[in-house]
């Protein structure tokens, strides 16, 4: 561990999750040396507050006036914290030794790189990629986001494949490094997001202001997650797609715009019925209601464009027919 460590904040945003901290707390504390290391708490009702103050001493703790979800959490608790790097670390994350190095190194060969993820594994199959992040986020046509290592609920095994270091479209919240100029510049996550999307919607504005989003192999985390789509909460159906559409209505050059959110509303009504009928009704009325969410809040959405927007911004085309129809 070097002394530039020093200029590295790793913050982890706590929400009654002492069990987490229990457990994967020793691991950040352990590899990753002169960093700082910070708790920003959601206003918990657990014990997490006393037990960090018990047990970690020398972690420092952020206390939000009330909980604003995971997006204004980190943009609130954030505010108190003046590294020159931030890394996002979700509480439910093993870190391993020499995590922390080859992000900063390859944050130093290019100073328009304003985010990077590691290589992010599953704590429960290890040989696997993780659902949230895998070996980077890219995104399709359709505005569909999937990963190097993950297409929709399909997982790849980890066998060097994705070694490398590359440019990809968005670093997952799970473990996210970002430059703190960078994050504040974008003036941090999309509050109205509350969780779900708002990472790769921060990263998309990242790449339309011209920065760039990168992905290293050197280094690898584990993380436990939630799973796959279709076993999620009706909440957490809700909030992707609501957040998807809005992140499409900010980000997406406007010439595709109209068509393309028109289309995948239609897409949504289908995945909708296929929901209904596989999970149950709340799954369908969370489509409705995430339609219902992306409508109520698009003139606020509009208001946040940027004045340039990527033209082509998808690596994939028609990824959901390819995977879905065509067995890809």
């Amino acid at each position: 561990m070097t002394e530039e460590n020093k200029n590295l904040a790793v913050v982890i945003l706590n929400w009654n999750g002492k069990n987490w901290l229990q457990k994967f707390l020793p691991s950040v504390i352990s590899y990753s040396g002169s960093a700082e290391i910070y708790v920003i708490d959601n206003q918990s009702t657990d014990d997490s507050i006393e037990y960090l103050k018990d047990e970690f001493s020398t972690v420092k703790i952020v206390v939000n006036d009330k909980n604003y979800g995971f997006a204004g959490g980190y943009n609130e608790g954030l505010k108190e914290i003046k590294n020159e790097y931030y890394c996002l670390l979700n509480s439910d994350v093993e870190v391993t030794e020499n995590w922390i190095e080859p992000v900063l190194n390859l944050f130093k060969t290019d100073t328009s790189i304003s985010a990077i993820q590691p290589k992010i594994l599953s704590f429960n199959n290890k040989n696997y990629f993780e659902f949230a992040g895998a070996a980077g986020g890219l995104i399709d046509n359709l505005g569909y986001p999937y990963c190097r290592g993950r297409i929709f609920d399909d997982l790849e095994e980890d066998k060097g494949q994705y070694d490398d270091e590359t440019e990809i479209f968005w670093a997952s919240g799970c473990c996210l490094f970002i430059r703190s100029k960078d994050f504040w510049e974008q003036k941090g996550f999309d509050e109205r997001f509350f969780a779900h999307q708002e990472e790769i919607d921060l990263c998309w504005r990242l790449i339309n202001s011209g920065k760039k989003i990168f992905y290293t192999g050197k280094s690898k985390v584990y993380h436990v997650g939630g799973g796959t789509l279709n076993k999620q909460s009706a909440q957490k159906t809700y909030l992707n797609i609501r957040n998807n559409l809005s992140m499409m209505l900010k980000n997406l050059p406007f010439p595709k715009l109209i068509g393309l959110i028109f289309f995948r509303l239609c897409l949504d009504g289908i995945a909708g019925i296929y929901f209904g009928l596989k999970q149950g009704f709340p799954h369908l009325w969370a489509v409705a209601r995430a339609h219902f969410g992306f409508y109520a809040q698009a003139a606020g959405t509009w208001k946040l464009r940027q004045k340039h927007h990527k033209d082509e911004f998808y690596q994939s085309k028609w990824l959901i027919f390819k995977h879905f129809l065509g067995g890809k």
